[in-house]
């Protein structure tokens, strides 16, 4: 094992499974061997069956789509806004100039501050969940965006005007192309940050939704129902990954050489 060095696509995917083997062996030993109190730490095995019962007596399902639509919905909003002006930031230095200093400024604020703002706005709809998902999404991928764009190698730009290539067509041509396999990297990335600000905003006056079914179980103290809402978000978010690197993988395949 030496850095930097990749690993065999089968060792890899041994090694992630071997980790979450380990990982239910110890916690099935903490709390199955006595070590842990139920009360605060359920086991594995009635975590499974409460689970069980969520998913086909209690509706748990609806409140899985409910969740995953408010995530898909904030981020995609918050992307196709977020892209042609992080682009324009990257590519234009008076645009970023301009936009620069309150896009950083706002990327600090958190989006569960604007909880309380939101809801006196936009009441507890679909609409105040989305917000916040858009908040906490679209500062952070402008920014992000307008550096990959920015980051563009001066070489290739030299090339393209020696070669009488217009600004417009620098653009086209030469900056989104070399930065689109980075962008997609942060458009993933960026996709599991809106999971923990939609799991925030379902925390507070929701009727729906994964977060809403642990705040209620957590007023029961039912760590099973809690613990298996959370490794569905888990598990959701490592299909989306694994789906958004096999699709980046497939569009930009050149940029995973060396990885």
């Amino acid at each position: 094992m030496k850095p930097l060095t990749p690993v065999a696509p089968g060792a890899k995917v041994v090694l992630g499974i071997a980790f979450f083997v380990l990982f239910f062996a110890v916690w099935a030993l903490a709390t199955l061997g006595g070590f842990v109190s139920k009360t605060f730490l359920a086991d594995p095995l009635t975590m499974l069956r409460s689970g069980w019962v969520l998913l086909t007596q209690m509706g748990f399902a609806t409140d899985i789509g409910m969740t995953v639509w408010r995530v898909l919905g904030g981020f995609v909003i918050a992307a196709l806004l977020a892209l042609p002006l992080g682009v324009a930031m990257g590519a234009w230095k008076p645009v970023e100039a301009f936009f620069e200093p309150f896009v950083s400024f706002a990327r600090y604020l958190p989006a569960s501050a604007f909880i309380p703002l939101l809801i006196l706005w936009a009441g507890i709809g679909e609409a105040q969940k989305l917000a916040v998902i858009f908040i906490g999404s679209f500062f952070q991928l402008v920014l992000m965006i307008a550096v990959v764009v920015g980051n563009t190698r001066r070489d290739l730009v030299e090339a393209a005007y020696t070669l009488g290539s217009s600004d417009a067509s620098l653009v086209k041509r030469v900056l989104i192309p070399g930065a689109a396999p980075e962008i997609a990297e942060i458009l993933r990335m960026v996709l599991g940050w809106a999971w923990t600000y939609v799991i925030v905003a379902e925390l507070i006056g929701a009727s729906s939704g994964i977060g809403h079914m642990i705040t209620d179980s957590q007023a029961l103290l039912a760590t099973d129902q809690i613990i298996f809402g959370i490794i569905v978000i888990g598990l959701i978010g490592l299909v989306s990954d694994t789906a958004f690197k096999a699709l980046n993988r497939r569009l930009f395949p050149w940029a995973q050489l060396g990885r």
